[in-house]
């Protein structure tokens, strides 16, 4: 929209200004010199920008082919007979992780003018100031730079878009500000963070910046699963207070907390948007000793998938490190920002706690889910190929060979992600 005011001090104050509001243009015309100079025409626009993606009330459903089914157990079928132990740990040297401030991801991605404008916005959100010129006359470079500052820094919560004010002299681009649009004074903001300080050193409490990357992204995954809950109508979801102070979020609130955190330990990670299964989504890419992966903490709340499951909540590991080619079957980013290519599979999670499987090997799935049974927890399962996937349904649930490894089960639950070949027991 555009304005009616005064070019400020921008321009030459040489000759004596009116104002004549004319449609949507405001003309600043020298007086009692027009005789002696072309007329002098500038414009003032100002359009505000929000960055508030709020996200539409989730229909509950799967992901494709992702199925829950509960089989009660044939007596005659439940033989048991020896079997050898889970397959032997592979034992993997993990260096610990680099404790210096980790990367920012998307301002690295950035061209550098609009890295210069970057750094001009995040001190003036930073500092809470009104405004600021920046160092470019494109909006497009503007809002570039604006969406990867929101991609790298997720515990920004005081900010809710911006505006900018473009000035023209004589139909040419002179300068443009920043203004960031703030939701709250500085003096609330200051004691809105002391509680997220709190409720963050409270939900870090069991994890070290000494521990390994592997460590620390799975730790994060399973704290805010644990302890926040999916509810589109919470306030605040599109940031952090929602996740840290009111236990309550959305997609985007589960991305900034998992940002805000991993960054605290040291990890570097964004915050990634798209839509995912046709829902707009936000999700974030980390890097694991050196390598990059994708994780979903949204999706890792069972409830979301499932709200009408009669299961208690429980952290889904399906989404925790993986590939591109993998979240690329049910999620897809918008392009705000270029991202890698993640190929690595070593900090996945099935592969790191021994549960993935990439030739045809019952006596060791069967393990697996023996610990399980006997301990009295569920059991999740990867395989590396659809047709393994599909073999180990066949074996385990048609056929029932589970009632081999589970001394007297009479039924079992279980979860079908057909998109990452992942099947999930829950024993009852």
């Amino acid at each position: 929209m555009y304005v009616e005011e005064y070019m400020k001090s921008r321009i030459k104050k040489v000759f004596c200004q009116t104002v004549f509001a004319a449609g949507a243009m405001v003309w600043l015309t020298g007086c009692g010199l027009a005789d002696k100079y072309e007329e002098l025409k500038s414009v003032i626009v100002q359009e505000e920008v929000s960055s508030d993606k709020t996200e539409k009330p989730v229909r509950k459903k799967k992901p494709r082919e992702q199925k829950e089914t509960e089989v009660v157990l044939k007596p005659e079928e439940t033989e048991t007979e020896e079997t050898e132990t889970a397959e032997e740990t592979e034992t993997d040297d993990n260096t610990e992780s680099d404790i210096a401030s980790p990367q920012n991801y998307a301002y690295s991605a950035l061209g550098e003018e609009a890295k210069q404008v970057y750094n001009e916005m995040l001190t003036t959100i930073l500092e809470h100031q009104e405004s600021v010129e920046v160092s470019t006359l494109d909006q497009e470079v503007m809002e570039e730079a604006y969406r990867a500052v929101m991609a790298d820094y997720g515990g920004l919560y005081w900010v809710s878009g911006y505006v900018y004010t473009q000035y023209t002299r004589g139909g040419e681009p002179t300068s443009m500000e920043f203004s960031p649009k703030y939701t709250m004074e500085l003096a609330e903001r200051e004691r809105i963070q002391r509680q997220i300080d709190a409720s963050v050193e409270e939900l870090l409490a069991g994890i070290s910046i000494t521990d390994s990357d592997y460590e620390k992204a799975k730790y994060v995954f399973e704290i805010l699963v644990q302890n926040v809950d999916y509810d589109s109508s919470a306030e605040n979801n599109q940031n952090i207070i929602s996740a840290f102070l009111n236990r309550a979020t959305v997609c985007q609130g589960y991305a900034c907390a998992t940002q805000y955190l991993l960054r605290l330990l040291g990890i570097e990670s964004v915050i990634v948007t798209g839509n995912a299964n046709g829902e707009s989504h936000a999700w974030n890419l980390v890097r694991l000793d050196g390598e990059y992966y994708y994780m979903d903490t949204t999706w890792g709340n069972s409830r979301y998938l499932d709200s009408s499951s009669q299961m208690e909540k429980y952290v889904n590991y399906n989404y925790l490190a993986i590939t591109s080619e993998e979240i690329s079957r049910t999620h897809a980013a918008d392009s705000t920002f270029p991202l890698p290519e993640c190929s690595s599979m070593k900090n996945n999670y099935f592969v790191r706690e021994n549960k993935y499987f990439s030739d045809w090997n019952p006596e060791a799935v069967g393990g697996v889910l023996a610990a399980a049974w006997n301990e009295g927890g569920d059991a999740s399962v990867k395989f590396s190929s659809p047709e393994l996937y599909d073999q180990a349904l066949d074996y385990f649930i048609t056929k029932q060979h589970i009632a081999d490894y589970c001394e007297n089960i009479s039924s079992i639950y279980y979860l079908e992600d057909a998109e990452l070949y992942v099947i999930t027991f829950h024993f009852l």
